[in-house]
Formats: C-alpha cells, structure tokens, sequence
C-alpha cells in the first residue's frame, strides 16, 4: 500500500507546491509510482507537472470532492504527465469554491481519504499538495494522509503559526486519523551565507529535532523556473542545485522508510 503524504503549511510562500512537484518527479525517476494529488484552488502543482489546461472535463479534484455521494472510485480522475511514472489528479480553477459547496456533504472531512483508498496499492507514494490555510481541504488531505511534510522558509517568522499547524495536526489524529504522524519539517530557500539563514536553521532543528530532514533546499533560480515551463526542476535543469537538492530529499525519504519495511510483517 502506497504512503500518503500531505505537504502542508499555512503559510504561504514556503516552497510547498515546489517541494510536491519535485519531490514527487524525484521519486519517480528513481522508477517508484508517485500520484500527485493537487487540492490548492491555485492549481500551481497541475501546472507545474505541465497539465494546466489539459484535464479533461468533469476529471477533476473538485468534481471528485463535491459530487453529491463520496467518490470511491479515482481511475476516472487520473492524468498523466511527462514523466512516465508519475500521474496527477489535478485542480483548476473551479476547487476555489470548493470548500463552502463541501460544508453540506456528507462525510465532507474523508471525501480524499475515500477517493485515494481504491488506488493506494497502485503507488509506492501518494503526495498531496495543500492550500496555504487549515480549511476543509487542508483538513481532507490531513485526514487522508499517514504523514505530512512541513517546509518551512529559512526567514524570521518562519516557526510563526506554526503552532496552529500543530494543533491541528494533533486535533486531526485525536478525532479522525491517530495514526497522522509528521513525516519530516524541510527546510527551504535555504541561505548559508547569511547568519540568519544559520540561525533559523539551527533554531528549527533544535524545536523539532530528528523530524528535520538532513537535506535543506537552497534558494535557487532554476526552482523558480522551472514551473513556468510546465517542468519539474529535474527535468527543466537537471545540473542546477535544486535539482540535486530534492534528489537527495528522496534518497533520504527512502531511507526513513527502510527501517519501516523491514520491521512490516510480510
């Protein structure tokens, strides 16, 4: 069964929708089978596997999430992309809407849990690219996910309402998913020439420890090129140094979940 990771922060400008592109292209160029699931109204991740668009009508997250029974059945919201091994279920610009047609549904927190169940064995991982907020399409991917990224921008506020995070990560494994658990905090547009760069480093890996992933992605021009080519970094540059940067985070994220499988039962 594949592993489900949300990549959350309500902050914005954090470098999530950066890290779900690359992070997922990274690990499926590695040959693993990644879904990309997109269910931020900006529909920046659709748009930077290159799929802005190209859905098909009616193929949508949003028509998934807001039918009027829970879709079970996620083949027909399935896309492809230029890589061979990653798919997307992607967003366009009706999921804006989405979360005030979703208070009346029923079921309305576990719509993605139940899309994404009849699918999950198909991946080795599942990422799910959020909003910058804690609203009901933050709390579905929460409620859907085993664990959750968290990347964080090497600046001064960067551990500013991160609190609120955690509460609601907490809240989240308390009423509808004990076993949601805070797969890593990365730590993004890294700077190391800058004090305070080091200093927000140092002050993150001290506040969450061995959840900080060793891998840090640095500030780098090509990261913020290579959406508007419709290209995951690795594809558009794959010399530049944010392209190195998150092969190494899916070297590392493999590494984590080593110990994982050896300890399963076969």
């Amino acid at each position: 069964m594949g592993r489900v990771i949300a990549v959350a922060n309500q902050k914005g400008g954090v470098g999530k929708t950066t890290t779900a592109i690359n992070i997922a292209a990274a690990l499926a160029l590695t040959g693993a089978r990644v879904l990309a699931v997109d269910v931020d109204p900006q529909g920046n991740l659709t748009s930077g596997v290159g799929q802005r668009g190209k859905l098909a009508e009616g193929r949508t997250v949003y028509h998934a999430l807001t039918a009027d029974v829970p879709i079970t059945d996620s083949m027909h919201y399935i896309h492809g992309t230029v890589i061979e091994q990653l798919d997307l279920i992607g967003a366009d610009r009706h999921l804006t809407g989405a979360e005030i047609e979703m208070v009346s549904l029923p079921q309305r927190e576990e719509r993605l849990r139940l899309l994404l169940a009849s699918i999950r064995d198909a991946y080795d991982f599942v990422f799910i690219d959020c909003p910058p907020s804690l609203g009901l399409l933050t709390l579905n991917a929460l409620v859907a996910a085993d664990a959750v990224i968290i990347p964080l921008h090497c600046e001064y506020f960067a551990l500013e309402g991160l609190a609120d995070l955690v509460g609601t990560l907490r809240r989240v494994r308390g009423a509808m998913n004990p076993a949601l658990d805070i797969d890593g905090v990365l730590l993004t547009m890294y700077d190391e020439r800058t004090n305070l760069g080091q200093q927000v480093a140092s002050d993150v890996r001290a506040f969450f420890q061995e959840k900080v992933y060793k891998t840090v992605i640095p500030r780098n021009v090509r990261l913020g090129e290579a959406p508007s080519h419709g290209l995951p970094v690795m594809l558009y540059d794959p010399k530049s140094k944010g392209a190195d940067a998150y092969a190494a985070l899916a070297r590392e994220i493999r590494e984590r979940l080593a110990p994982i499988a050896v300890a399963s039962p076969d």
